[in-house]
């Protein structure tokens, strides 16, 4: 059943419903009464609304008209709630986008920052590296000299040892 179709009257007594058919706004009474005596009589039924006319619109159904009048009102205000929605996701969206956009550029920003540091680390650290490589070097050069003179004192100590009076007194003893 489509919306505004008529099944029965319950109005006037419910418990008897009459049967009305489909195009029951279309049609003119057995006694030629015209339907705009219907229409006036079931418009004052709650929620009744005729189903819309299948033919071109006639003078004798002005009560439809009021009815279509009202129905575009009431679209048309639907449409402008609709739209308000629109507007206001549409603005909210772009207040969204907005906020988004600023927590990227905070997110490059704190990004730049890390980057800079960590340059500046990286080379804090990089010299205090060619530093302590230096001071590697110094101390191997240092440690060769030290161990090339350690050589040469034990080569002076057995020179002298062996021209010494006391090595030969000793090497008779035994």
């Amino acid at each position: 059943m489509v919306p505004g179709e008529i099944t029965g009257i319950h109005y006037l007594a419910p418990e008897t419903p009459i049967s009305i058919p489909a195009n029951f706004g279309m049609m003119k009474s057995m006694n030629n009464t015209p339907n705009l005596y219907f229409n006036r009589f079931l418009s004052n039924l709650p929620n009744f609304h005729f189903p819309p006319p299948g033919h071109e619109f006639t003078p004798q159904s002005s009560c439809l008209s009021n009815n279509s009048t009202s129905d575009e009102a009431d679209e048309e205000h639907q449409l402008s709630i609709i739209d308000e929605r629109k507007q206001r996701r549409m603005i909210s969206n772009r207040e969204s986008a907005r906020r988004s956009r600023m927590r990227k550029q905070k997110h490059l920003d704190e990004l730049w920052s890390q980057v800079l540091r960590l340059r500046t680390e990286n080379h804090t650290l990089i010299d205090k590296l060619n530093r302590v490589t230096e001071s590697h070097e110094q101390v191997l050069q240092e440690n060769a000299r030290l161990k090339e003179e350690a050589i040469d004192l034990r080569q002076m100590l057995t020179e002298l040892q062996i021209g010494s009076p006391y090595t030969t007194a000793l090497r008779d003893l035994e």
